[in-house]
């Protein structure tokens, strides 16, 4: 099961809306009063002579514009017309790169295309902007997982978790992420955590099950895959760890029943392999080999099916006492199949080599 599957829960961001300004020019007027005295020498000073200043008509400031356009921007981004808001977002930031509000806006509507890559630098900037800020650090960790930039992913975790160490999301994705580096060990706190967090999310236990698994802490695996089971719809990713797990831990009847549950759900070559692993560990040797081949049926590339086909056959082959060689034979070119398929699979190699 890829890990993945439980652990990537998309948060909805609340943009950081800027407050406008407005900006009043006041001006005098000359007040109305006699035709005579005073306020006829006010009246003629006003028109005549040097004028001493000039109006400011000319181009706005730089920042003005870049407030200008993050107002539009949002106004557009609100009636959902995207595009031209995403332009005057990256306006904003082009004439005041210093406006936090406009890169979290562009990151969002590049998240919403599907362009991880330019959303995780957008929250990244925004971030740095905003260092005591949680929500832009956390969605650039985000995205850089959906981009499987792992590494950077954790790091932008980590960091987000520096500022809100109890956030549920933070966690479980951390966890996930190092689950998918093959660093279940350094998952494990986060992935309890986030259990703690919430105890009745079916993800996060299913999430902690796949670290446990990892770590070869079986058991423990089949209590979390039990707990999530009880949190969320039957599925077959999720059933298929749990009978690896109770496999792992001798329970091969209850394995074959959870395989049976797959099956009716979503037959496939890892779940009929799996099925003759837990009959052939119940002696049922004609079962195992019936659901391997199975397995191999249904996906020629599947080396695990291959490799049950011939070390059933090979079993065959003894109980013949190597009378009938065609049954050695197929078994060979099964498990060199499986070798071709996985060339990492020294047990079946040296299987090769004593039959051969």
């Amino acid at each position: 099961m890829t890990p993945g599957n439980f652990n990537l829960y998309h948060r909805a961001f609340t943009r950081i809306v800027l407050a406008g300004t407005a900006a009043a020019l006041t001006g005098c007027s000359s007040g109305g009063g006699s035709a005579s005295g005073p306020a006829t020498n006010q009246s003629e000073a006003s028109t005549s002579g040097p004028i001493t200043d000039i109006p400011d008509s000319g181009p706005k400031t730089r920042d003005a514009i870049a407030l200008a356009s993050l107002q539009r921007a949002e106004a557009l981004a609100k009636s959902g017309m995207t595009r031209p808001a995403l332009v005057e977002f990256e306006r904003a930031i082009e004439n005041n790169p210093s406006l936090p509000q406009a890169y979290i806006g562009a990151a969002e509507i590049y998240r919403g295309q599907g362009d991880y890559e330019s959303a995780s630098v957008r929250y990244r900037q925004a971030a740095d902007l905003m260092p005591q800020n949680f929500e832009p650090r956390y969605n650039e960790g985000l995205m850089l997982q959906l981009l499987h930039r792992l590494t950077e992913a954790v790091r932008a975790y980590l960091k987000a978790l520096e500022i809100k160490p109890n956030d549920f999301d933070a966690n479980l994705n951390i966890a996930t992420a190092y689950l998918e580096m093959n660093e279940p060990g350094s998952g494990l706190p986060y992935a309890q955590r986030a259990v703690q967090i919430n105890p009745r999310s079916g993800p996060a236990h299913a999430n902690l099950g796949s670290i446990y698994g990892a770590l070869n802490r079986h058991q423990d695996a089949v209590n979390e895959y039990r707990q999530a089971l009880e949190q969320v719809e039957l599925s077959p990713p999720l059933l298929l760890n749990l009978a690896n797990s109770l496999g792992k831990v001798g329970r091969y009847d209850e394995m074959v029943n959870t395989l049976n549950q797959v099956i009716k759900i979503q037959p496939s070559a890892a779940a009929y392999e799996r099925m003759g692993y837990a009959e052939f560990k119940l002696y049922k040797y004609d079962e195992a080999l019936k659901y391997f081949r199975t397995s191999v049926e249904i996906d020629p590339n599947y080396a695990p099916g291959h490799t049950g086909v011939g070390v059933c056959l090979l079993n065959e082959y003894e109980f013949s006492k190597r009378q009938n060689d065609s049954l050695r034979s197929e078994a060979l070119s099964h498990l060199r199949t499986s070798v071709q398929l996985d060339p990492r699979q020294t047990q079946v190699i040296d299987i090769i080599n004593r039959y051969r």
